[in-house]
Formats: structure tokens, C-alpha cells, sequence
């Protein structure tokens, strides 16, 4: 078992990885940018970096926000030298980001896998996390042990870009299921049907994928007029679908539903729903 990992990005990810990790027995070390947002981590029993630090673990987790700040900070941690090392890349990327990360970190002496994932922090803090790693054998089988602390189910996918690709995959209907839900609940206006009772339905029919059963209570507390925090928010729903939308528009892939619910979110957005639950689309699209 690994006792040195370094995480790099402390937003709520990356958080509840290093406490995951340590509650799993491994010793974390981990960096931020705003050294201020390493303190839930370093109270859970991490120990803060400096970026030297962070090169010299044996395991280095990213988790940050985009494929700009992931190469920027990869920069400067090959600077300390990476030979031996092995990078673990948890972001959403696409999958030409994701290769080139990985171009970087081989090119340093380092393996590296690609390992996004599918589920938000309350999986990762039980270790309930999906997924969806690409790299070469030999890296994987070694980010294996970290990734099993992580997630319930791993699989390898081949190179960095499948794996890239097949999260889009994953969070794509996601982002599409929450403003196809209001416009269910906008069939009810009128019927006199309790928000509770009208999404208890939904939840128990085959219009309810695992997403609604989860998070049912969220999406009644939403449609009553509460909107809830997220874990994974509107931004964030919007940030992957345009990443989605990047690489269709790329390839000629016909995605008529993601570019019609694309002005949805951004609606939420302006409407100042971004750090809000994707529930609160739905809220959105029914209406008062």
C-alpha cells in the first residue's frame, strides 16, 4: 500500500479523496492553489505541500478544474523531476486534453493514468466512486490499489482519450435529464398532485433512473421552493456539456438534445442557480 500520495486540488473532489485515502490508511500530502481551502483536508489528518512536495509523493492525484490548470501546474511540477512517479488525472477532459496530459507526465519519467469519475462526495467518501481509467496496462495496474480505495468499480478502458470520451458519455443524459423532468412535473400544473408524491411516482416508474431515486429529496425540497446546494451544480453541468458539445461538433456527431438544453442551463445560470443542485433546472423549466 502506497503511504505517499499527493493530491493536487482541494475543492470538494479532492477533499473527499484525501479523506477517503486516509481514512483507507495511506498517508496524503496535498496542495492548492489557495493554500486557505487545504484546511479541511489537513483537519482530517493530511499534510499541506508546497508544490516540491507534492513532486516528491510517490502518487500524485489531480484534481482540478480544467485541462488549462491541470498542464499549468503539471509544469511546474515537472520541474522538481517526476521519473519513477505515477500521475493519477481525475478531471472531465476531452479527450485530446487528456492525451496530451498524459504526452507530459510519460515524457517527465512518470506513468500516468487518466481516471475520471462518475458520482460526486458522498461516494467518494465511502469509496463508492465509478471509474473510467485510461493509460497503459502497467499504469493502471499500479494506480489499481489507489482507485479501488476510491471507487466501487474500475475499469480500463484502454488509452487516456477512451476514457475521456466515455465520461462525457456518462454525464451527458445527466445534464439533459434534469430539464427533460421539468417538463414532465409541467404536465402536472393544475392537477393538484403533491410535489412529493408526483416525484415518488416518477421515482418508481421507468422515467426514474438512480440519479432521481438518490437525490428525490433534493428535487421535492427544490420544487418547493428551497433550492440545495450541489454537490454537482449547474455550472458544473454546464462546464461537461460544453465539453460534450466541443467534441460533437468536432467529430459531425448529430446531438440535437444537448445543444437544445444547453440555453437551459445557461438560463439557470443567469438566473443565479449555477451553484445549485441540477435539480434546481427543473425547478426552472416548471415554473411557479
Amino acid at each position: 500500500m502506497s503511504t505517499s500520495i499527493g493530491i493536487a486540488g482541494t475543492g470538494r473532489m479532492g477533499t473527499a479523496f484525501a479523506r477517503r485515502l486516509i481514512e483507507t490508511g495511506h498517508g496524503v500530502s496535498v496542495w492548492n492553489r489557495s493554500i486557505g481551502r487545504t484546511a479541511d483536508a489537513v483537519a482530517a489528518g493530511a499534510v499541506a505541500c508546497d508544490l516540491a512536495g507534492l513532486a516528491a509523493c510517490d502518487t500524485i492525484v489531480m484534481s482540478l478544474t480544467d485541462a488549462k490548470a491541470c498542464a499549468g501546474v503539471l509544469d511546474q511540477v515537472t520541474g522538481f523531476g517526476l521519473t519513477g512517479r505515477l500521475v493519477i488525472e481525475m478531471s472531465t477532459l476531452l479527450p485530446e486534453d487528456a492525451e496530451a496530459i498524459g504526452t507530459m507526465v510519460t515524457a517527465a519519467g512518470a506513468d500516468f493514468v487518466h481516471c475520471p469519475v462518475g458520482g460526486t462526495v458522498a461516494p467518494a467518501l465511502k469509496g463508492q466512486l465509478l471509474g473510467l481509467a485510461g493509460g497503459t496496462a502497467s499504469a493502471f495496474a499500479r494506480a489499481k490499489p489507489v482507485l479501488d480505495a476510491l471507487c466501487r468499480r474500475v475499469e480500463h478502458l484502454g488509452a487516456p482519450g477512451a476514457a475521456a470520451r466515455m465520461k462525457l458519455a456518462v454525464n451527458l443524459p445527466l445534464a439533459i435529464y434534469w430539464q427533460t423532468l421539468g417538463e414532465a412535473l409541467a404536465l402536472l400544473r393544475g392537477a393538484g398532485v403533491p410535489n412529493d408524491l408526483a416525484i415518488s411516482l416518477i421515482a418508481d416508474s421507468s422515467a426514474g433512473p438512480t440519479v432521481l431515486k438518490n437525490r428525490a429529496q433534493v428535487v421535492i425540497d427544490t420544487l418547493n421552493g428551497t433550492d440545495q446546494p450541489g454537490t454537482f451544480d449547474i455550472s458544473g453541468l454546464m462546464k461537461d456539456l460544453q465539453l460534450a458539445l466541443a467534441l460533437a461538433g468536432a467529430e459531425g456527431a448529430p446531438v440535437p438534445l444537448a445543444q437544445a438544453t444547453a440555453p437551459r442551463l445557461q438560463a439557470a445560470i443567469d438566473a443565479g442557480l449555477g451553484r445549485f443542485d441540477g435539480a434546481s433546472l427543473a425547478r426552472l423549466t416548471v415554473g411557479p
